[in-house]
């Protein structure tokens, strides 16, 4: 069983980078040019815990990986896994959510003058934005995952999007979000825009995902030239208290 729902004429650059990465993206990230804030053991790896909830394994068909993963996590802790439509016997979700994946072969990046580069000095005040417009996991060190960009209103940040996963030839943009005194004057739009301007200029292609729920983000996305390419199923699990028996 597969949750890939590939588009049959999907927008790929003639040159651009094979879209294949994206079909295991976390385990492409961070074996890849993240591998420097991952923790790995054999066929599992995961991001430092202060910088991403993220794990992923090689192959989900091959039960060497699921003990690997258990080794490397530790029976009863919490981890997020994205792409894995089936588990194995005894790895119950305590929660899961349907997402899609989009790909901006068509976006235009645009770079932003009002943008202002955020970094470790801002991490407060990105933390609180995120935690009362809910994008998604933000952790203390995730803003080391790659460029992270804001947009203040007198002195206060109010707006942000910035780089999370970057398997090899992608880049994906992440942490949308604006202050809801601030939604509806573009100001996402702006930024995912100035994200991916930085990321076409090292010859990167963007993609994002998004929750299926949020079908306004969705067409905004696909507005802006996001084609969808296939949805992905999140899981927030725990590893299983016997997971090493017998080890």
């Amino acid at each position: 069983m597969s949750t890939s729902l590939q588009p049959p004429h999907e927008q790929v650059p003639p040159n651009g980078p094979a879209p294949s990465v994206l079909d295991n993206v976390a385990w492409a990230a961070l074996t890849g040019r993240q591998r420097h804030l991952a923790e790995i053991v054999g066929s599992a790896a995961r991001f430092q815990p202060e910088v991403s909830p993220f794990t992923a394994v090689a192959d989900a068909a091959d039960p060497g990986c699921w003990t690997d993963l258990a080794t490397l996590v530790g029976p009863g802790n919490a981890f997020a896994l994205a792409g894995v439509p089936t588990l194995p016997e005894g790895w119950a979700t305590g929660q899961s959510g349907q997402g899609v994946q989009l790909v901006g072969t068509a976006l235009r990046g645009e770079a932003d003058p009002e943008a202002v580069r955020l970094g470790a000095a801002d991490v407060p005040e990105m933390l609180d934005l995120v935690g009362r417009t809910k994008p998604g996991p933000f952790m203390p060190r995730t803003v080391e995952l790659g460029a992270y960009y804001g947009i203040r209103r007198d002195g206060e940040l109010v707006a942000m999007a910035g780089e999370r996963l970057r398997p090899p030839g992608w880049t994906e943009i992440s942490a949308v979000c604006t202050d809801d005194r601030y939604r509806g004057q573009g100001l996402a739009t702006r930024l995912v825009r100035h994200t991916a301007a930085g990321i076409q200029d090292r010859g990167d292609t963007p993609f994002l995902h998004a929750a299926a729920v949020n079908t306004g983000a969705i067409r905004l996305y696909e507005a802006m030239g996001f084609t969808k390419r296939r949805t992905v199923l999140f899981h927030f699990l725990r590893v299983p208290d016997d997971a090493l028996t017998g080890r």
